[in-house]
């Protein structure tokens, strides 16, 4: 559900939108949404890839195709590959292990906690991946018998970047995001997803939902791309904030998100992220995902990972939180506004059918190609 009215008026804020002749690339000028899709800029691929996509917005014009509110937006990326990465805070680092450890069964995840707590502590908050400081802890840990591959990525010196979905796969504010049916341990990730182009330049920023199944990933990690990677189990939006001279990545690394979830029982959830407590620096993560490495000509989205930690109970005491069907999702941000999606399973979602040669056709058949 999106607000009636622009809370960010002088922020330039770019999106998607499906119109009857297909989708649309949009802005939001006050709180009218304006269809600026052209020959010349048709996607926002093609937006990003401008050496200054903020003058274009704010030259392009089109017709209004509505209020806010009123307006079907769509998620930001189209062409874009969607990536993520996985344990770039030191507490949600531990509740990796825990993951591994319990062998996803959610039972065993409090005695386990407390266990790694335990040898762990806090010993991992502030230390820099890579430095010798982290080494000496993973020598330790090591010999406590503790060590695991989500310990390696979140203090070692390589990060874990990983397809979160396809491209054109990912559902965007007011969808529904979807479970894998023989999940039964799983969880929300609010998170700021940044949005980069061909050159590996951050353009801007907006909030994702990295649906996590606990269960799946936490029977091996070599099982992640079934874990992460499914119909509906990514949601970005509702807007992209283009960095300008109101939005920087300054921004991007003080941003304080929030989560709640209130389900058909009668459960709440609330939660929280802090940027300011990431184990990477964003750009360095970025770094590690582009250069004469590895190329993405199209661009790509990338999930920054989350803070959150699900250990509230919501049945069985010691079993934490799982999603029930029914299950509203809100993710919020100050500067970025609110991505709200109700959890289904995902064979109960709308299947994915438009995908990158959907989108070619119909361009080409609306003459903007």
């Amino acid at each position: 559900m999106l607000p009636d009215t622009n809370p960010f008026p002088d922020a330039t804020l770019v999106g998607r939108a499906m119109t009857e002749a297909g989708p649309a690339l949009v802005k939001l000028d006050g709180d009218t949404v304006i269809d600026m899709t052209s020959r010349e800029v048709p996607t926002m691929r093609d937006l990003l890839e401008l050496p200054d996509p903020v003058a274009h917005v704010r030259a392009a014009s089109g017709p209004a195709l509505g209020q806010l509110g009123a307006v079907q937006l769509l998620p930001p990326p189209d062409l874009q590959a969607i990536k993520a990465s996985g344990v770039t805070f030191a507490e949600s680092m531990v509740e990796r292990v825990i993951e591994e450890q319990a062998a996803g069964d959610a039972d065993r995840a409090d005695e386990i906690r407390q266990k790694v707590k335990t040898a762990i502590g806090d010993s991992l908050s502030g230390i820099e991946p890579g430095s010798e400081k982290a080494m000496e802890v993973k020598r330790v840990l090591q010999a406590e018998g503790l060590w695991s591959a989500y310990l390696e990525v979140g203090i070692g010196p390589d990060a874990e970047v990983f397809t979160k979905c396809q491209p054109m796969a990912s559902v965007g504010p007011s969808a529904d995001v979807g479970l894998h049916p023989i999940s039964t341990w799983n969880n929300p990730e609010p998170e700021i997803v940044l949005a980069i182009n061909s050159r590996g330049e951050i353009k801007g920023a907006t909030l994702g939902n990295d649906v996590n199944l606990r269960d799946i990933e936490g029977r091996s990690a070599l099982l992640l791309g079934k874990a992460k990677d499914n119909n509906a189990s990514c949601a970005i939006g509702p807007f992209l904030r283009l960095f300008d001279e109101t939005y920087s990545m300054a921004d991007v690394e003080s941003a304080e998100l929030t989560l709640t979830v209130k389900g058909e029982d009668g459960f709440t959830l609330n939660g929280h992220s802090s940027m300011t407590k990431i184990s990477r620096r964003p750009a360095d993560i970025v770094a590690q995902t582009i250069g004469r490495h590895h190329q993405y000509p199209d661009g790509f989205f990338l999930f920054l990972g989350t803070l959150f930690a699900p250990i509230q109970d919501r049945d069985a005491p010691g079993q934490g939180f799982t999603h029930k069907i029914g299950d509203v999702v809100t993710i919020a941000e100050p500067k970025l506004g609110k991505l709200v999606n109700t959890v289904k399973l995902s064979t109960d979602c709308a299947p994915w059918t438009f995908g990158t040669a959907a989108l070619m056709r119909n361009l080409a058949g609306r003459g903007l190609l």
